[in-house]
């Protein structure tokens, strides 16, 4: 029996739409076999409970970008991706069960074996997808033939990536290139071939997809393939090198009808500054509720422990570098907020008893939840830095200012990554900031929800705290 190349491929909508009704089912099987578990039906709070569940989860699932392509994406991320949708969905519902006043209809084991199960089911069938998917592909119904054309260290990299990822689809059809770089990074060991050879074959309709990747400095050549391919109907990708990687950070914009790069700009404006600050309400407040008596605890141990407020405020800049004031529990025996602040060291006689364990575990840090509820500062973003050293570090390190183009957070990618604490050397500072401009051009709720995690983990606990 004969297959046409790329037939699943072709349906891919008809796929999609399959997916996600695929997805709702095991939702609401996943709540029908819980509920029927421990009552005799399906009472009609459960079958809203599930409705508003599967709206919740697609709507989430569709502005991540769930039902996108898994050929480049693997396992373990589109799993993180599945558990983090669920775990905001959730969040959702129980957010939505505690104003309506509706909670006490719903057994809290059903809600914990339906909330652990869903998310197991969804992985386990994405699992079953990709298994089917890869038999299709050796039958030759979801596959790709790809081609390279250009030389040089990207398309190396390119190339070994294709080639040490069969579960992509990608079948590598060969190196094209006229400018020789090709011969000198070996190209694993890929035919090297010349563009007129790519044109006609692209044209012949043996390739799928094309990834130009020339050097920037070569933009004719690029323009004139491009102006080649275009009368085909090839798929064209540029691979961009290390100089335009950074502008692709950002956004294409429009002034009137001129296209523009925003090469210096927060993905977090628009409807997704608005996603933001609910998500910071919304956790906040929840979060507030359950470590306020923490709070007060410690609260009263600071004061015990040592004369002084309980409470220490220092101005530090906040989103578009305004000045603003962050609260913390005070763990140090002064009071400084100088144009000249020394950082906490080792051994530090400035800093309590009490405030070393604060400051190694973070505790100190939880009354910047009531600055997150104020709008002045978000859970997860850079570190604020105190004014002092922000003047410092903006003049000594490229790129600094722009971790203010969010709002700071109370934990950090950088942070969890291990970017805290002491930072007596320029590379330190620099290795922070690099991770919070990874944070600021990767941004999204699910990046969020991870970092929290990672931080409720062991994630804020670090030996270079003092």
């Amino acid at each position: 029996m004969s297959y046409r190349k790329g037939m699943i491929r072709q349906h891919g909508r008809e796929f999609g739409i399959f997916h996600r009704m695929l997805d709702a089912a095991i939702i609401l099987l996943a709540l029908l076999w819980c509920t029927t578990e421990y009552e005799t039906t399906l009472p009609l709070y459960y079958e809203l409970a599930g409705v508003l569940a599967v709206v919740v989860f697609l709507f989430f699932a569709e502005w991540h970008g769930l039902y996108t392509s898994w050929r480049a994406d693997s396992l373990g991320h589109e799993a993180w991706a599945i558990s983090s949708i669920w775990i905001l969905t959730v969040c959702v519902l129980l957010v939505l069960a505690f104003m309506s006043k509706t909670s006490i209809h719903y057994s809290r084991v059903v809600v914990l074996i339906w909330t652990v199960a869903t998310p197991i089911l969804l992985v386990l069938e994405r699992m079953v997808l990709r298994f089917l998917l890869r038999k299709a592909r050796r039958l030759g119904l979801n596959t790709r033939t790809v081609a390279i054309a250009g030389g040089g260290k990207r398309a190396s990299e390119l190339l070994a990536i294709i080639m040490g990822s069969a579960w992509m689809g990608l079948k590598i059809e060969g190196v094209y290139d006229d400018s020789g770089e090709s011969a000198s990074q070996g190209m694993l060991g890929q035919p090297i071939r010349d563009i007129n050879t790519l044109l006609q074959q692209v044209h012949e309709r043996k390739i799928d997809c094309v990834y130009i990747a020339y050097p920037m400095q070569q933009e004719g050549r690029i323009r004139q393939l491009i102006e080649c391919l275009a009368d085909s109907t090839a798929s064209v990708y540029v691979v961009p090198d290390v100089l335009v990687s950074e502008f692709l950070h950002a956004r294409w914009t429009n002034l009137g009808e001129i296209p523009l790069v925003s090469v210096f700009e927060s993905p977090i404006y628009g409807s997704h500054s608005f996603l933001k600050r609910v998500e910071d309400l919304v956790l906040g407040s929840l979060i507030l509720l359950l470590i306020l008596p923490m709070m007060l605890f410690i609260a009263l141990a600071v004061k015990l422990t040592s004369p002084g407020p309980v409470l220490f405020k220092q101005r530090r800049y906040g989103l578009n570098g305004q000045v603003i004031e962050v609260w913390k529990f005070r763990s140090m025996s002064v009071l400084e907020d100088c144009e000249h602040i020394p950082q906490a060291q080792k051994n530090d006689p400035r800093v309590t008893r009490l405030g070393a364990f604060l400051r190694r575990t973070s505790l100190d840090e939880l009354p910047q939840f009531i600055n997150v509820l104020q709008g002045r500062m978000s859970i997860v973003g850079p570190r604020p830095h105190a004014v002092a050293h922000n003047e410092q570090y903006r003049k000594l390190i490229h790129g600094y200012m722009l971790r203010h183009k969010v709002k700071p957070g109370i934990t950090g990618w950088a942070q969890v990554k291990g970017w805290r604490g002491e930072t007596d050397t320029i590379e330190k500072m620099e290795m922070r900031v690099q991770y919070d401009l990874e944070y600021i051009n990767n941004w999204s709720i699910l990046f969020d929800l991870k970092i929290i995690l990672m931080t409720v983990f062991g994630g804020m606990l670090g030996k270079n705290a003092y």
